[in-house]
Parts: C-alpha cells; structure tokens; sequence
C-alpha cells in the first residue's frame, strides 16, 4: 500500500465539499493507494500525472516512489484543473 500525500490543495476542495461527495473521493483515494492504475485510469498528455474519476469530480495523481501524491481534486465537467495543474509546474 502506499503512503499518501495530499496536497494543499486537495485538502482544501474536501473541506468545501459535503460529506457525502467528501466520503466518496477519500473511498476513491483509498482505492488508489491499493490499486493506483485502476481501470478508470487515464495518462494525463504532457506530463507524468494521471486522473481518476469518482461521480462528479476528478482526482489528478501522481506515483513517486511509495508515495501516492494527490495535488489537485476538481469538478470533472470544468476545465479549471487542469489550467491550475498547468499552473502548478
């Protein structure tokens, strides 16, 4: 299993959510750590994260070492995560 890593960011958007969308994305996340390519997995082009999909919000992720590394979580029909994952590098 491994190690978690969530960032700012991420912590931020579950404080925001309900509870129930909240549990949904940390039973997701959990699921990476045990499983981090799951069927559901797409390669994000241009660079070395991938996402993952949970109802309507997107996990952006990414494996380094033991580490599973979670910056970014957004809504999954707007484009604003991935301009703030751009942002980010």
């Amino acid at each position: 299993m491994l190690s978690l890593d969530l960032g700012n960011r991420s912590r931020r958007f579950l404080a925001k959510l309900p509870p129930k969308q909240a549990g949904q994305i940390d039973r997701k996340v959990s699921a990476l750590q045990e499983n981090p390519f799951p069927q559901d997995f797409k390669p994000i082009k241009g660079s070395t994260y991938y996402r993952a999909d949970i109802g309507e919000y997107r996990i952006i992720y990414k494996i380094i070492g033991e580490t599973l590394s979670v910056p970014l979580i957004g809504k999954r029909n707007d484009d604003d995560v991935y301009k703030r994952l751009k942002r980010m590098r």
